[in-house]
């Protein structure tokens, strides 16, 4: 469902890239730090280390990976909050630390439910600061059962958000017209759960029921197949591995598989509220 183009956009003319790839490893705590909160590690039964992350009426927690990338594919497993997660967010999202008011930012939020109600996953990018780029989907499968798989693909061409495996959103790099796409900055990547219970469920009509707290979260197999800056350069440490991400587009196959889900499972998409862009929508809109 993949190919690779050896042309790059003409903006990365004028630069060297050297990829460092960092493989799959099964410690996660050798990849990202423990930020605040309540966090523990965990071995299963096979030895895998697992990282889960809890929330309370107390205090939310965070974890974060020890390098900043500049472009890469980034792998996590995840098994959400069971149960009553109404108010609670669990997000995986990658953003820069340069000035905010040009930050650049790839969401995936993950919005808790009532018992029994399907999760919502809300994406959004940030490019140099401007964001309003909101998708949601509808999971097609229980996230808190078992561990999934999500992904981003982040190179010159594209952002491409996965599921396992399957692609559920692509944004292009159509910086030639004038659109912000990131670029130029490293950005580190983030997990956390915290409360939203103003927006999260329902649009805020339900609200969190900490009796039911602590909220749990896990997470595993953290992969960063990835390009680390050297210092504070635009480029990257020598390397080998896999670096087909770097190049790589949606084929045909890719692309079909892209509209299917978006037709079966997209539930929100900025570029078809006409309520927000009453004067018409983002210039971006009309090749996504």
């Amino acid at each position: 469902m993949w190919h690779s183009s050896g042309h790059l956009v003409a903006s990365l003319a004028a630069f060297t890239v050297i990829l460092t790839i960092y493989p799959a490893i099964s410690d996660m705590t050798d990849q990202v730090d423990m930020m605040w909160g309540n966090t523990q590690v965990l071995y299963d039964s096979a030895g895998r280390q697992t990282v889960s992350l809890s929330l309370d009426c107390w205090t939310t927690s965070a974890f974060r990976s020890k390098s900043q990338y500049l472009f890469g594919r980034f792998d996590i497993d995840m098994k959400l909050v069971p149960k009553n997660s109404a108010g609670t967010v669990t997000t995986v999202y990658m953003v820069t630390e340069g000035p905010w008011q040009y930050h650049d930012e790839i969401d995936l939020e993950f919005l808790g439910n009532a018992t029994g109600e399907p999760y919502t996953l809300h994406t959004n990018i940030y490019a140099r600061g401007k964001g309003d780029r909101e998708m949601q989907y509808r999971l097609w499968f229980d996230p808190t059962e078992d561990f999934n798989t999500y992904s981003i693909i982040w190179n010159p061409h594209m952002i491409l958000i996965l599921v396992n495996g399957r692609p559920i959103r692509r944004m292009k790099n159509q910086m030639r017209d004038d659109i912000p796409f990131p670029l130029h900055q490293p950005m580190r990547l983030y997990a956390s759960i915290w409360d939203a219970e103003e927006w999260a469920t329902q649009g805020g009509r339900i609200k969190t029921d900490w009796s039911q707290a602590p909220f749990t979260a896990s997470f595993r197999n953290y992969s960063a197949n990835a390009c680390v800056p050297y210092n504070r350069a635009w480029i990257c440490g020598q390397g080998s591995g896999d670096s087909s991400w770097f190049n790589q587009e949606l084929d045909e196959e890719g692309q079909q598989q892209l509209k299917d889900l978006n037709e079966k499972h997209k539930i929100y998409d900025y570029c078809t509220d006409s309520r927000r862009f009453p004067n018409g929508y983002p210039i971006e809109c009309g090749s996504l």
